[in-house]
């Protein structure tokens, strides 16, 4: 044993050379399973994350035809991105929308009702939310309208889209309420068929949703003024079903987010933008659930009794 280490002292190259060469064997199938590894991630990684599209409920305030137009463009872009297929869903009105978002038949949803009791029963869970700054229900008139405050509508005829949504129902109604005016309501079914009746002059008021009211004003060139607006609260809301994998979510979130500093989404955002005459800032943005917090309080505080996840 002592030449043995007398050796060792006087070659140590020769030492190490012989070591390398021992341990090399099982260095080389370390680094073969360790690669196999990183190619079977990595096709796992590449391959889509959902085979049958998930389904996206977006609260219907226009027309289909012009939901269709905004939404799937986004949709297909998003599904691409994140290797998840996306379907557009909406309902024959409203309030069919509504009722497939409490019963949870969404993946995906965009609309501020999913923090009605209802809703909230369903677990959805947010996850991001419409760039630009908050949004307001209204009360509006033409701009010529005779009507010059809120309390000149007693006892005329007030447009709402439905009783099924927030913004431009549950809102202005909980303040007609409130004050104990007295109106004619008229239900047109959506926010553009609100609007049309307005402009035509077929009413003469029309509860609206301050930025769809906006985009409408912009695109059909009709001038009005608002006799009253409510709190300011967060735009719509970008959420999932508790049922969507946390793998899923991350990547939809990802996609979602990462549209407005990709050159291919800006160009897509802005071009569906110009189909409703949306202004910048377009695109999704980070977002919590404490962003949301007087969405929840109105709905356990409110006096309307019969809209949608409204409190008993």
């Amino acid at each position: 044993m002592g030449w043995t280490r007398d050796y060792n002292r006087r070659h140590p190259a020769l030492v190490l050379t012989h070591a390398v060469l021992l341990i090399m064997p099982v260095l080389a199938r370390f680094l073969g399973c360790l690669c196999l590894a990183f190619m079977l991630s990595a096709q796992a990684f590449a391959a889509p994350l959902a085979e049958e599209p998930l389904r996206v409920i977006v609260i219907n305030l226009r027309s289909a035809t012009l939901t269709a137009q905004y939404w799937n463009p986004i949709l297909d872009y998003v599904g691409r991105r994140s290797g998840i297929p996306l379907q557009l869903q909406i309902g024959r009105s409203q309030a069919e929308t509504v009722e497939m978002i409490n019963r949870g038949d969404a993946d995906l949803v965009v609309s501020g009702t999913i923090f009605s009791p209802q809703a909230q029963a369903v677990g959805y869970r947010v996850v991001a939310r419409t760039a630009g700054p908050p949004v307001q229900g209204q009360i509006v008139v033409a701009r010529n309208s005779p009507l010059k405050t809120f309390r000149d509508i007693a006892g005329k005829e007030v447009g709402f889209s439905s009783r099924s949504v927030f913004i431009a129902y549950a809102l202005p109604m909980n303040e007609i309420l409130r004050t104990g005016v007295e109106i004619k309501p008229n239900f047109a079914g959506n926010q553009e068929g609100v609007m049309g009746q307005l402009a035509s002059g077929r009413i003469q008021a029309a509860a609206v949703h301050s930025q769809v009211m906006r985009e409408f004003s912009e695109r059909e060139g009709f001038a009005y003024r608002v006799l009253w607006s409510s709190e300011k609260y967060m735009t719509w809301p970008i959420a999932v079903h508790p049922r969507l994998p946390a793998m899923q979510v991350a990547a939809l979130q990802a996609a979602l987010l990462g549209m407005q500093d990709d050159p291919e989404g800006q160009r897509l955002l802005a071009s569906c933008a110009a189909v409703i005459k949306q202004q910048p800032p377009y695109g999704f943005v980070v977002a919590a659930e404490r962003d949301y917090d007087n969405y929840r309080r109105f709905y356990k505080t409110t006096l309307v009794r019969d809209c949608a996840g409204c409190s008993p």
